[in-house]
């Protein structure tokens, strides 16, 4: 079985288990304890917090330790929007941050507080100029994740962190996703990491709050992890986080290098080997082990199941894969195609073989699927018709209005249009995606009796 979910949880890594098992023994004491156990365990503690400190780049007086990455963006947000409450309670989050750091914002908002969402590019990037006109006098907080979780763009930090300064707004920066990989450049204020993201175990989180920074930790107050972080230290965890942080950036550098090249592989051969696909995401300034593309024709989740019976587990950023039928918030936010979506992100130590395996599988895989929805051939011939077409496709979810569309538009003349009707909230981001991949013009949308209809034009 090939596993390619790092972006979700990366493997344990080997010095992580041995450091796990080694405090289990050493390290289970009360570490604010002046006897000999809980001085032994407050010994590990201090030099799991110096190793952390001295991978992020901060003061060890500067970084607590979580009982998760989510914690650590809760307590960090809310913590720094406290702090500043007198400047006002303006917050600024980028479209396509982790769903972690978005519902924070939403129990901001919910709360009386203001929020603005900066868009992105179709590659998943912000602009730093559209965080500078984000800027507000009442703005408290300004937030933004190092590297996409979803589609592995590389955000621009230190340019967005130097606007943000030069306001006097605190950035923070969620790491998770990169701080495996190296250093976050740039003058941020607050960052958090996730222990379980770079090959630590799960239930460990990291929280940097640089000195000057106001911050006022909400919630009951507790004398642990100077009070930012309530509760009693899993110490042998922690011990294990900030020992697997400390080798997988021992490795990093050739091992970025090696995975680069196999993700290249996969961004170049996919759209080669399977037609009508789109790979997203920066082609360039995006994390080493990330790669996503999206098909056209295909049910997500089943193409995720066909895929797991193969021997690959892969993840998706597709609606059909969600409970709620709605596109994922990153992948609407860019503009792209949802349906079909594969996140594959590899994690260290990934043979080649594994890659070369899955590139064989899925082009077979991938079809199919696109056999059993009923989808059109490539090389389908135009039948005869009137100038305009209604495609209902109410009730029916994706990618069925987008086949739909894809067997009719050859049957309207050039200039004619198609309109489809539906009621599946992934249509108003698929439809106008496969307008841009295949050369047709997208009209719009118009309310409809029931549903939505969205009007396309055939260009050619």
């Amino acid at each position: 079985m090939a596993y390619f979910d790092a972006a979700s949880a990366a493997p344990l890594h080997p010095v992580a288990r041995q450091a796990l098992l080694a405090s289990l023994d050493e390290g289970w004491a009360d570490p604010a304890r002046l006897y000999r156990e809980g001085r032994r365990a407050r010994l590990l503690l201090d030099a799991a917090r110096e190793a952390a400190a001295e991978a992020v780049g901060c003061r060890a007086d500067e970084l607590v330790f979580t009982p998760s990455g989510t914690r650590a963006v809760h307590a960090g947000v809310a913590g720094a929007l406290a702090g500043r409450r007198r400047a006002g309670t303006h917050l600024i989050v980028s479209a396509v941050e982790h769903s972690s750091v978005l519902h924070t914002a939403e129990v901001h908002e919910a709360g009386g507080g203001s929020v603005t969402q900066v868009p992105v590019d179709r590659t998943g990037a912000v602009g730093p100029a559209a965080y500078a006109a984000a800027l507000r006098e009442d703005t408290a907080l300004a937030c933004l994740q190092s590297a996409n979780h979803e589609v592995g763009t590389e955000q621009p930090v230190a340019e967005v962190a130097e606007v943000c300064r030069a306001a006097g707004v605190p950035l923070l920066v969620d790491a998770a996703q990169s701080l495996g990989w190296g250093r976050v450049e740039g003058d941020w204020s607050l960052l958090a990491g996730s222990a379980h993201k770079w090959g630590g175990p799960s239930g460990v989180g990291l929280l940097v709050v640089r000195k000057g920074v106001r911050f006022a930790p909400q919630g009951p107050g507790d004398e642990r992890e100077s009070g930012r972080a309530p509760g009693f230290e899993n110490l042998p965890a922690i011990v294990a986080a900030a020992a697997s942080l400390r080798a997988v950036r021992a490795e990093a550098a050739a091992e970025a290098a090696r995975l680069r090249e196999l993700t290249e592989r996969i961004r170049t051969r996919v759209p080669a080997l399977v037609p009508d696909v789109e790979v997203v995401g920066d082609p360039v300034r995006r994390l080493p082990g990330v790669v996503t593309f999206s098909c056209l024709y295909v049910d997500g989740e089943t193409l995720l199941h066909e895929l797991d019976r193969a021997g690959f587990s892969v993840s998706s950023g597709s609606s059909c894969t969600s409970s709620t039928l709605t596109p994922s918030h990153v992948l609407r936010a860019m503009g792209v195609l949802s349906e079909g979506n594969v996140r594959v992100s590899l994690p260290p130590g990934t043979p080649a073989e594994d890659v070369e395996r899955f590139l064989e599988v899925l082009p077979g895989t991938v079809a199919a699927v696109r056999e059993k929805l009923g989808a059109p051939a490539a090389t389908q011939t135009a039948r005869a018709a009137g100038p305009d077409l209604v495609v209902d496709a109410l009730g029916r979810r994706c990618p069925v209005p987008v086949i739909e569309l894809a067997k009719v538009i050859g049957d309207v003349p050039v200039g004619g249009t198609v309109r489809v009707l539906s009621d599946d909230e992934a249509a108003r981001l698929d439809i106008p995606a496969w307008c841009e991949m295949r050369g047709q013009e997208y009209v719009g949308e118009e309310p409809a009796e029931k549903g939505t209809a969205y009007l396309i034009r055939r260009t050619g």
